[in-house]
């Protein structure tokens, strides 16, 4: 292996507990044995390195000589190699993928779920389309609901409420516990929402207005510029800390309810580096609404624009 690309992927497992190579990306994964793979370290994990091969053609034939293992994807735990999808899946199926990742396995208590009546109808008609099959209720470490029907699945647990009965394995179950499942209506027709207790609240969106009353008070809050240094350079708030190693281990430091501010050029950057954290757990995270553009425009004109 040319050495430049073994001390990349060397780097990347010294750098990072948990890294998945694979085709394309958690939002978009680029095959089938990808997506089961993202699917089932979501339901454990809620952040992690995931290394899409196909943008660097030489991490993509290297991995598979660094770890004597033909195909992709492959997930490396503590720098150790523990196999492709179907190993990964199996190990959920199990529980043993929250022992690798040292998280300990839910109980496996039935929650308590509340389906509405008009909820409960449009479930109850599309089993009896599907006869043999359940309802399947699962939600990923994200928080991220979703239904599906299938057969039954040894090591789930059946919970009713009202004339139907979920499927839930023990990871969702975990999370589930006072969960309200409604009736969704929008333009693309009826779906189902899901009020859940559990879930961290939403990243709130702060705007550049509440940004300032909040220095000029002197408010304890923690601010993130995400952008780059070239970006930074062209302008920057001096209140802002860059977004950098020392600031990661800052913020994992930090209590999970500490104020936090991110921010970016217009917003979107920002906001997708809160929703990293709302997954981890921080339940205070604030993505400063048009960036430092709205800033530049609204507060200082000093600040350049670009």
């Amino acid at each position: 292996m040319n050495p430049e690309v073994r001390d990349a992927i060397e780097g990347l497992l010294r750098d990072h507990r948990v890294v998945l190579f694979m085709k394309g990306n958690r939002a978009q994964p680029q095959c089938g044995f990808s997506a089961k793979t993202v699917a089932a370290l979501d339901m454990v994990l809620p952040d992690y390195v995931a290394i899409d091969v196909l943008q660097n053609p030489d991490i993509r034939e290297g991995i598979k000589v660094y770890g004597n293992w033909p195909t992709v994807p492959q997930l490396y735990v503590d720098g150790e190699l523990i196999g492709g999808s179907d190993i990964v899946t199996e190990m959920f199926d199990s529980g043993e993928l929250g022992s690798v990742l040292g998280l300990a396995e839910p109980t496996g208590q039935p929650p308590r779920i509340e389906i509405e009546p008009a909820a409960a109808e449009i479930m109850a008609n599309a089993l009896r389309d599907r006869p043999g099959d359940v309802i399947h209720l699962k939600i990923n470490a994200g928080f991220e609901h979703s239904l599906s029907l299938g057969p039954p699945r040894a090591g789930s647990l059946d919970v009713t409420s009202g004339p139907v009965t979920l499927q839930v394995d023990r990871w969702s179950a975990a999370r589930a516990d006072g969960l309200k499942i409604r009736v969704r209506e929008s333009l693309q027709g009826q779906g189902f929402s899901f009020d859940n207790p559990n879930a961290p609240p939403p990243v709130k969106q702060m705007s550049v207005q509440e940004l300032r009353t909040a220095l000029d008070r002197g408010d304890k809050l923690w601010l993130f510029d995400v952008r780059g240094d070239d970006e930074r350079a062209i302008a920057s708030l001096p209140a802002a800390k860059p977004w950098d190693e020392a600031a990661i281990k800052l913020i994992d430091g930090l209590p999970a309810d500490a104020p936090i501010v991110f921010h970016c050029h217009r917003g979107g950057r920002s906001q997708a580096v809160a929703e990293r954290y709302r997954r981890k757990g921080y339940t205070n995270l604030h993505n400063l609404a048009g960036g430092i553009d709205a800033w530049a425009r609204e507060i200082d004109r000093e600040i350049p624009t670009y």
